[in-house]
């Protein structure tokens, strides 16, 4: 895979020329492109010429943005492991397996999630073991189990393990409940065991001695079996968002209605004005605004700390099957950042960046007084995201910020609206400053300083 003239790529190496032969003249690419399951590519011409190893060139249609699996909530994991389940179960039925189920060969368009590794796929010998089925225990099973036994925040151990969770350290961390589940015992705590002895016998066999690991070959109903046995053991694992600090911000004390309201409308005016084709939503709680952009025709990337808020928000977008709203994890004082071989596998948010406006309402208190940020340096992160902001101001006066101070004492001199405003002038300038109506807020519309 490479990158030219700003499209991506995909060469097809003669060594797997009788395996994509196979995809795309048996009717598994015609189906699963079909049935939306798997992006639909075009074969080119090699825009830079051709290796000796060259047999075909691949134009992908282009995925928005890509996410990866720390970022994304439960469900999203689940409908990713689900889908992964069912490409291998239609590319046995003709004559394919996936070689690989790792899942990062996932990615969303908005609520739905869609298979991009077309070369994934090859033809399946009967007797052969699945050699995904390891990697796919430890990048959906493991982390969906331990969320859905044990709590929430083990999801982000995938940043950490993005070959996915080793299933000897999910079984240590999962509670003895956990065993109840004969699925469970079976893909996790007998195959981490399974591992082991593999394992054991491999080291043994690098000193002489005769290794005697038990085979892994299953005939084509066994494979089927082993598919639908992890489907039903995906599909049994639920987690119910609730008791998070924010899932309930908008139920309650934030505003009052007529000043919801209010803000509704002037966050829909600047966005009108703005007519933005990508819209970052930060602190996006359960997607009130971004579905309003979302509502405008922009493409919506929703980001929230909270996982209950995101798990909410995603459950909302997938019920109305919206493809332009993509709820995602973010710690924005700890985002995402480079991973992998040479800081290159997986890129940091930052150059992921593609709004043309950053939405920032009800954030700036978390982030400068939660997080001890300064406010200069929050204006110039942001700048480096997109050139318009629209940022909402909420100033001491307001009661969240009154329950930010209540236990810690008030170091912030700076953070009133001259000081937020002299901060961002560094970065912005401003194009419309909104009060709120019914609160002490301030809405701020600003345009970077290119």
């Amino acid at each position: 895979m490479y990158a030219h003239e700003g499209r991506i790529y995909r060469q097809v190496n003669r060594r797997y020329a009788a395996d994509y032969d196979h995809l795309m003249s048996s009717g598994l690419y015609a189906a699963l492109v079909e049935k939306n399951l798997l992006i639909a590519h075009e074969e080119v011409e090699p825009p830079a010429g051709a290796s000796e190893l060259h047999y075909r060139t691949l134009l992908p249609e282009p995925i928005p943005f890509i996410s990866y699996p720390y970022e994304w909530c439960f469900s999203q994991l689940k409908d990713a492991a689900l889908l992964t389940l069912r490409l291998q179960r239609t590319a046995l039925q003709h004559d394919m397996i996936l070689k690989d189920a790792t899942a990062y060969n996932i990615q969303f368009l908005g609520a739905r999630p869609v298979m991009i590794d077309t070369l994934s796929f090859e033809r399946y010998e009967e007797g052969t073991p699945w050699v995904g089925y390891r990697q796919f225990c430890q990048h959906f099973l493991a982390p969906l189990a331990l969320v859905s036994r044990r709590d929430v925040r083990l999801l982000e151990m995938l940043r950490n393990h993005i070959d996915g969770i080793p299933l000897d350290l999910a079984t240590a961390l999962l509670p003895m409940r956990a065993w109840l589940s004969r699925a469970l015992w079976m893909h996790l705590r007998v195959h981490a065991r399974y591992q082991r002895s593999f394992e054991t016998a491999g080291a043994a066999a690098n000193q002489g001695e005769r290794a005697t690991p038990r085979s892994t070959a299953l005939d084509r109903k066994a494979l089927a079996n082993l598919i639908e046995d992890l489907r039903e053991a995906i599909r049994g694992l639920k987690w119910n968002p609730s008791g998070t600090e924010w899932a309930e911000y908008y139920s309650g004390d934030s505003y009052e209605e007529d000043s919801l309201e209010h803000k509704k409308e002037l966050v829909s005016a600047h966005l009108r004005e703005l007519q933005p084709g990508c819209v970052w939503d930060l602190g996006a709680n359960t997607g009130v605004y971004s579905r309003i952009a979302a509502e405008q025709g922009a493409r919506v990337l929703s980001f929230d700390v909270d996982p209950a808020c995101v798990e909410r928000n995603y459950r909302e977008a997938r019920k109305a099957g919206d493809e332009r709203l993509l709820p995602l994890r973010l710690d924005l004082v700890n985002p995402s950042p480079s991973l992998g071989w040479a800081h290159a596998e997986r890129s940091s948010l930052a150059e992921r960046a593609d709004a043309d406006v950053v939405l920032a309402l009800a954030l700036i208190h978390h982030v400068a007084i939660s997080n001890n940020v300064p406010l200069e340096k929050v204006a110039a992160y942001l700048a480096r995201l997109a050139r318009h902001l629209v940022i909402e101001f909420v100033p001491k006066e307001d009661p969240k910020v009154w329950t930010l101070l209540a236990t810690r004492e008030d170091v912030f001199a700076d953070y009133h609206r001259a000081g937020f405003e002299a901060a961002f002038a560094q970065h912005y300038e401003v194009v419309a400053a909104n009060d709120i109506r019914g609160s002490s807020r301030t809405l701020y519309r600003m345009r970077r300083r290119d």
